[in-house]
């Protein structure tokens, strides 16, 4: 393709409806815009998102299906290692930008392009997340965009919008939602604040279900492929058939406070009912099937692989060594986990495992032992109990 062609990522609202405009008006170019779809559009919306590509101007549009590859590339391992950034979000967002970028540099590479765009401002994450990926994969394409290069407000935006003829509604919502396979972000006035909570209505799912469910989960080898009676051959359907049950629930609602890529500190409300149901049930079993040193390790390297992955690091070759680490340690996660559901909140009940680490003949904790005597058990806490009695001698002479 020559190089007056731009493929844009394109996701439908204000910021990339401009870029369509602005491309093929002030710049000459031919836009063909893509739009990698991680579980966060209907039909219908994905229907008059290509519409409104075409009226904008756009040459193509293409629509690239990546719940498959959102799923066992990213999701998968966030699971294994119950990432939870800050020991609160489960890295929706995060995730989803990686494999957009991801997925819009590969169709640049198919089509032969050597321009890409996005419409990422200059205060936010995702303008590093995209730019990483496009330099890493491909870094002989030039990267345009035009909001952060332009400084443009959102009213500036609608403005240019309006007098080229495009008068649709660009009325802003009061809260800015992206959904998606793993979770929906919230953004909003109350979120720009450090005290004040997101009311009711501000998220997308509201309570509908009354009373406590239980519903059980099977995992295999770390991975959801069940829910009660039903399997599921596809995780990632598992996944959208428990989110449907626990959003009737209110659950999964919270406010994330963390550090951007840029280094100032922000505030953003979510809700994930499947992802914070699945990453605890997880866990929970986990707890029961892995040793204490496996958990260990895997506490310490999962954390730092979502600060990665939130950092944009994805690519980075060490993050693939830690995927085999997570992926190994998940032989012996199969089991059931019981959960109850009710308004706004779930507890974990407990598992069955025929790898439970307390079904053993060893003894019951607190209760009997049959692997050792009393004798054994005196002998053992004199010899855990020498380098303190060491360390106190030397430094507490007067106490002895």
């Amino acid at each position: 393709m020559s190089n007056h062609k731009v493929v844009l990522a394109y996701s439908g609202g204000l910021d990339t409806s401009f870029c369509i405009q602005h491309l093929t008006r002030e710049r000459g170019l031919e836009v063909h815009a893509v739009t990698i779809d991680t579980g966060g559009f209907s039909a219908s919306e994905l229907k008059d998102m290509e519409s409104r590509a075409y009226a904008l101007g756009a040459a193509s549009y293409q629509h690239i299906n990546a719940i498959s590859d959102y799923y066992q590339n990213f999701i998968r391992y966030l699971v294994y290692g119950n990432v939870l950034r800050n020991n609160t979000y489960p890295l929706s967002v995060s995730a989803e930008r990686m494999v957009q970028a991801i997925g819009v540099v590969n169709y640049v590479k198919s089509v032969g392009v050597k321009k890409v765009a996005h419409g990422s401002t200059g205060a936010g994450n995702d303008q590093v997340r995209f730019d990483l990926v496009f330099q890493t994969m491909a870094p002989d394409v030039e990267i345009i965009t035009p909001i952060r290069d332009l400084g443009l407000s959102r009213q500036q935006e609608v403005d240019y919008l309006q007098q080229n003829g495009f008068d649709w509604s660009w009325a802003k919502a009061k809260y800015s939602i992206n959904q998606g396979l793993w979770g929906t972000s919230v953004g909003g006035a109350e979120t720009l604040t450090s005290h004040l909570p997101l009311p009711e209505e501000a998220f997308p799912s509201q309570l509908k279900a009354e009373g406590e469910r239980i519903i059980t989960l099977h995992f295999k080898q770390g991975e959801l492929k069940g829910l009660d009676e039903q399997p599921y051959s596809k995780p990632w359907e598992a996944i959208q058939a428990l989110n449907g049950i626990a959003q009737a629930y209110a659950i999964g609602r919270d406010i994330h406070v963390g550090d951007t890529i840029t280094g100032i500190k922000g505030r953003v409300g979510f809700e994930a009912a499947a992802p914070l149901v699945i990453i605890k049930a997880h866990h929970l079993l986990e707890k029961h099937v892995l040793s204490k040193w496996q958990q260990y390790w895997k506490e310490q390297l999962s954390n730092w692989y979502g600060m990665f992955l939130h950092e944009g690091q994805f690519l980075d070759p060490v993050m693939r060594n830690i995927e085999q680490f997570m992926a190994d340690s998940q032989s012996n996660v199969t089991g059931s986990v019981h959960v109850k559901l009710k308004p706004y909140h779930f507890e974990l009940q407990g598992i069955e495992s025929e790898y439970d680490l307390m079904n053993s003949n060893f003894g019951q904790y607190g209760e009997k032992n049959n692997a050792w005597t009393a004798e054994e058990a005196k002998g053992f806490i004199r010899l855990l109990s020498v380098p303190g009695k060491i360390h106190h001698f030397v430094n507490h002479k007067s106490d002895v």
